[in-house]
């Protein structure tokens, strides 16, 4: 059975973000993750996760002015000291939380600059990054994110991420492998995570298009959860969407999934 964590920054938006942490365990989540914990006293948020029995499974280093537009420092050469300002305040944040993984979005590439050094630089905050983070047992995290709703972002496939997580080296670097994005630039959708299956740490979802819940668009995800189950992937699946109305409105896909699998379940021990 696939393991759903409620992406908090996406979903219950109804409601505060520290109250949104009971919200997702009473509607059945048992992990949540959000994109960025800096804004609020990490005990708290230690405090809330305890609260509810939940598990922190991710969250993002630091990626310069979201408000302005900023989608990720980690390319850019004029950064690299607030870069590795970042890597630390994450480690901060993740021991606290116990958080295992954290996901580094690598940025949009400015005009004018040469792929040259944007390539160099990240390759030498990655490779940074994913050390200091493995003396703590976190893993660091790579996405790649579609040219349509991030034009310019630096990184869009998988073939690109795998090539990057080569030169950088090391055993610590790995994929976040975004069920919507991979749609939206390329589809092939298992045949990819196959492909990547020893690099890919943590898959996200949404519907495509619309970036709704499951049901809404052209993913089958009944199928994508067995082919994904039965390629051996054991990790969490972050619920990364917008929901169509409400949160609760929403989550219809899940129950019913989850009915899907027991009735499976059933089949099997009778047969």
């Amino acid at each position: 059975m696939p393991r759903f964590a409620a992406n908090l920054t996406m979903l219950f938006n109804e409601a505060p973000f520290l109250d949104r942490f009971s919200l997702a365990a009473k509607a059945g989540f048992e992990g949540v993750e959000y994109l960025f914990p800096y804004e609020f006293e990490k005990m708290a948020l230690r405090a809330a996760l305890e609260r509810n029995g939940l598990t922190q499974v991710l969250h993002n280093l630091p990626a310069g002015d979201w408000a302005r537009g900023e989608r990720g420092i980690a390319i850019l050469p004029d950064r690299i000291d607030e870069f590795r300002r970042g890597v630390a305040s994450a480690i901060d944040y993740a021991t606290a939380l116990d958080c295992k993984q954290v996901n580094c979005l690598v940025g949009i590439a400015p005009d004018g600059m040469p792929e040259s050094a944007l390539r160099t630089t990240l390759v030498a905050n990655l490779r940074l990054a994913a050390a200091e983070l493995g003396k703590h047992g976190i893993r660091l995290l790579i996405e790649p994110i579609n040219r349509f709703d991030i034009p310019g972002f630096y990184l869009n496939t998988v073939e690109q991420a795998a090539a990057i997580i080569e030169e950088v080296g090391g055993d610590n670097l790995f994929i976040q492998y975004d069920l919507y994005h991979q749609q939206r630039t390329e589809g092939e959708l298992i045949g990819t995570y196959k492909r990547h299956a020893d690099r890919i740490a943590h898959i996200q979802l949404a519907d495509n298009p619309g970036r709704n819940e499951p049901g809404t668009g052209e993913i089958n995800y009944p199928f994508v959860f067995d082919a994904l189950e039965a390629a051996g992937y054991e990790g969490w699946i972050g619920c990364e969407y917008k929901p169509r109305t409400t949160t609760a409105e929403g989550l219809g896909w899940l129950g019913a999934e989850q009915k899907r699998r027991q009735s499976a379940d059933i089949i099997k021990i009778r047969s």
